[in-house]
C-alpha cells in the first residue's frame, strides 16, 4: 500500500497525486517547499519551518492557500494518515496552473501539497566514518538574483554543486559566494569549531537561514560555547579542530576532510558529538504531538 497524500485540499493516494503539465512549479520553477521531520510522534520546530515557508512565499508574492493553524493541521493529519512517528516531511506550494507564458498572473490557484515519507541523505557507513568534501566551481546564488533566503523550488544552483561533488567522488559540494566566501554546502550549513569557538557564515554571505542551524546555535550557547557568524573561508576549515553540518534532512553530519585536506584528528570530534546528542534529545522530546 502507498502513501497517502495531502493534495489541494484532499488525502488521496499517492498514485492519484498529479501535477499538471501546466503548472509553474514545473513549468518554470515558480514555488516555495519546506522540509520537516518528525521524530517518536512529534513534529520537531513546526512553527519554524512554516514561518519560513510563508516568509518565502511573501517575498516571491504567492499566496499559500492556507492559514498558518491550517497547513500545520494538515501536516500533522498528513503524518497521522501514514502512521509515521518518525519521518521527513515536504511542504510544497507552486503558482500553479498557468499557460506556457512566464506571467504568473495567469495561474489562478495555486497548488499545495505535502508528502510524509522517510529519507537518506548519505549511507549509515558515511555518517559514522564523516564527509569527504570538496570546493565546487558553482558559485551560491547572488542575493539580488535569487535570493538564497527563499527556499524556492528553483534549485539548480544546488543541483549544479552537487553534480560537480559527485563527479569527483566526494559526499558533499561546498559552494563559496561571489566574494570567495563560504558560503554552504549543496544543501546544508556548515559549521567550524576552532579553539573551543563555534563557527558559522552570516546570512549574509548567501546561507539559507536553517532551523536546525539555528537549534545547534541554540545548543551551543547553552553550553557555553562562544558563538560566531562570520565570513569564513576555506583556510579557516581546512586548520580548523572540527567541522560539520546541518539540515533537516542531514540533521548533524561530520566533515572530515575538505578538498583532500584532513580535519582535526580526520574523524568525528568530541564537541560535535555533544552537540549532536543534545540535539538528539531535543527532537525526541519537543515538538507538535501527531497522536495525542
Amino acid at each position: 500500500m502507498g502513501l497517502l497524500i495531502y493534495f489541494n485540499g484532499r488525502l488521496i493516494p499517492e498514485k492519484e497525486a498529479k501535477v499538471s503539465v501546466f503548472d509553474h512549479g514545473l513549468l518554470y520553477g515558480d514555488g516555495v517547499f519546506e522540509g520537516i521531520r518528525s521524530y517518536n510522534g512529534r513534529i520537531f520546530k513546526l512553527d519554524e519551518h512554516l514561518k519560513r515557508l510563508y516568509v518565502s512565499a511573501n517575498a516571491i508574492m504567492l499566496n499559500i492557500p492556507l492559514e498558518f493553524s491550517e497547513l500545520k493541521d494538515a501536516i500533522v493529519q498528513t503524518v497521522r494518515a501514514n502512521k509515521l512517528k518518525d519521518s521527513y516531511i515536504r511542504v510544497v506550494v507552486t503558482r500553479g496552473v498557468g499557460d506556457l507564458g512566464l506571467d504568473p498572473k495567469k495561474c489562478k490557484i495555486p497548488t499545495l501539497f505535502i508528502i510524509a515519507s522517510k529519507i537518506e541523505l548519505y549511507s549509515a557507513d558515511i555518517c559514522e566514518k564523516g564527509l569527504d568534501v570538496v570546493t565546487v566551481a558553482t558559485r551560491r546564488n547572488l542575493p539580488e538574483t535569487v535570493s538564497p533566503s527563499v527556499k524556492s523550488l528553483n534549485y539548480l544552483n544546488n543541483i549544479m554543486a552537487k553534480i560537480e561533488a559527485n563527479n569527483a567522488g566526494a559526499s558533499e559540494g561546498l559552494m563559496l559566494n561571489h566574494e570567495g566566501y563560504i558560503s554552504e554546502c549543496t544543501g546544508e550549513n556548515i559549521f567550524i569549531i576552532s579553539g573551543g569557538c563555534l563557527t558559522t557564515p552570516p546570512v549574509s554571505a548567501g546561507t539559507l537561514e536553517g532551523v536546525t542551524r539555528n537549534t545547534v546555535i541554540d545548543i551551543a550557547a547553552g553550553i557555553g560555547m562562544e558563538v560566531r557568524e562570520r565570513n569564513i573561508t576555506r583556510c579557516d576549515v581546512w586548520s580548523a579542530d572540527e567541522c560539520f553540518l546541518t539540515g533537516t534532512a542531514a540533521e548533524i553530519v561530520s566533515v572530515i576532510s575538505l578538498d583532500g585536506r584532513i580535519i582535526g584528528t580526520g574523524k568525528s570530534g568530541e564537541v560535535t558529538n555533544k552537540i549532536r546528542k543534545e540535539y538528539s534529545f531535543l527532537t525526541m522530546s519537543e515538538g507538535v504531538l501527531v497522536y495525542e
